[in-house]
C-alpha cells in the first residue's frame, strides 16, 4: 500500500513563516499571487515530486488573491489540506482550490481590517506612546514584542486551524460535500466582488445638460452674512436647510445618470473589463487602456 504524503509541522511552519511576505511582491494585476505562491512552496516541495506536478501547482496558485495579510492564515491552511489531499489521490480539482480561496478571503478581508489596524495597533500604539513621551525607552520595544507575538500567534493558529478543518471538508469528497462548499464560497466570492465595484470603480462625465438660474431665497445670499465666525455658522445653517451655495443649479451627464440608476456606468464599465478577460484580453493591456481613455476624457472634457 503507497504510504499518504503529509505535510509536517515543520512543512506547515515554514509556509507559516512565508505568508508574512505576502505582500512583498504585490501587484495591480493579481494582487498579492506572488507572495502567495512564495509562501505555499515549501509544501509544494513535499506534496509533488516531479517538475511538471510542481510547475502545475505553482501555475494553480498564480491566480488573483487579495485579502488582509494576516487573516490570509487560514485560506493558506485549508488549500495546505486541500493540495495535501489532491497529491493523496483525491478528486480536487483547480476550480476546488481557487473557489475556496476567493470565497474566503473576500469576507475576511472585512474582518483584518477592523480588527488589526483599527483596534489592536491603535491600542498598542497608544500604550507604546504614552511609555515613550515620558522618556522610557521601553515604550516603542513594548508595542514592537507584543505587536509581533500578537500576529505572529495569530497566523500560526489560524492556518492549523484552516489545515485540521480543511482535512475534515475533504474526508468527505464522496458525498459531495467540498462541491457543496465550493459552489457557496464561489457565489459569496461573487456578491462580495459586486458590492466592491461601487465603492472602488468611479466614473464622472463632466459635460454640462442644463444650466437654471435659481429665484431669490433658494441659495445663500453671501453678501449679506455677516462677518466672521457668525458667518460661517449662518452659511451652514442655511445650507443644511436645502439653500443652495450658488445663483444657478447646474446638472452634469452624470447628475442624470445618477438619477435614472445610481452606479450604473462603474457596472457597465466593470462588465466590459469582464468581458475583455473573457475574451482573454490582458489585464495589464485594459489596465493602460484605462489610463488613455481616462486622460483622452479628461483633455477634451468628457471626463
Amino acid at each position: 500500500m503507497e504510504q499518504k504524503i503529509q505535510l509536517t509541522k515543520k512543512d506547515r511552519l515554514a509556509v507559516a513563516w512565508r505568508s508574512t511576505f505576502l505582500q512583498g511582491s504585490w501587484n495591480y494585476e493579481r494582487m498579492q499571487n506572488g507572495g502567495w505562491v512564495y509562501a505555499m512552496i515549501p509544501a509544494i516541495k513535499k506534496l509533488y515530486q516531479t517538475k511538471e506536478d510542481r510547475s502545475a501547482a505553482l501555475k494553480r496558485h498564480l491566480e488573483f488573491f487579495n485579502t488582509h495579510p494576516y487573516v490570509a492564515a487560514p485560506v493558506l491552511g485549508v488549500t495546505l489540506a486541500l493540495e495535501e489531499e489532491r497529491a493523496n489521490g483525491a478528486a480536487v480539482d483547480d476550480v476546488a482550490i481557487q473557489g475556496v480561496k476567493v470565497g474566503m478571503m473576500g469576507p475576511l478581508a472585512g474582518v483584518g481590517d477592523p480588527v488589526f489596524w483599527f483596534t489592536v495597533r491603535p491600542m498598542l500604539g497608544a500604550l507604546g506612546a504614552s511609555l515613550a513621551m515620558s522618556g522610557n525607552i521601553i515604550g516603542p520595544i513594548l508595542f514592537f514584542v507584543i505587536w509581533n507575538i500578537i500576529r505572529w500567534g495569530f497566523i500560526w493558529y489560524t492556518q492549523e486551524f484552516g489545515y485540521k478543518t480543511g482535512s475534515k471538508i475533504t474526508d468527505n469528497l464522496s458525498g459531495g460535500l467540498l462541491q457543496k462548499i465550493t459552489k457557496g464560497a464561489s457565489i459569496l466570492g461573487m456578491f462580495v466582488l459586486a458590492a466592491l465595484v461601487q465603492r472602488w470603480v468611479s466614473i464622472n462625465f463632466k459635460p454640462i445638460v442644463s444650466t437654471v438660474k435659481l429665484d431669490n431665497g433658494a441659495f445663500i445670499d453671501w453678501s449679506s452674512l455677516p462677518l466672521g465666525g457668525e458667518g460661517i455658522k449662518s452659511a451652514l445653517i442655511q445650507m443644511q436647510s436645502g439653500l443652495s451655495l450658488t445663483q444657478e443649479k447646474v446638472t452634469s451627464l452624470q447628475n442624470n445618470l445618477d438619477q435614472l440608476i445610481p452606479g450604473l456606468t462603474p457596472l457597465l464599465l466593470t462588465f466590459l473589463c469582464m468581458w475583455l478577460l473573457r475574451k482573454k484580453v490582458s489585464p495589464i493591456i485594459i489596465i493602460l487602456g484605462l489610463f488613455v481613455v481616462g486622460i483622452g476624457g479628461h483633455l477634451i472634457g468628457l471626463l
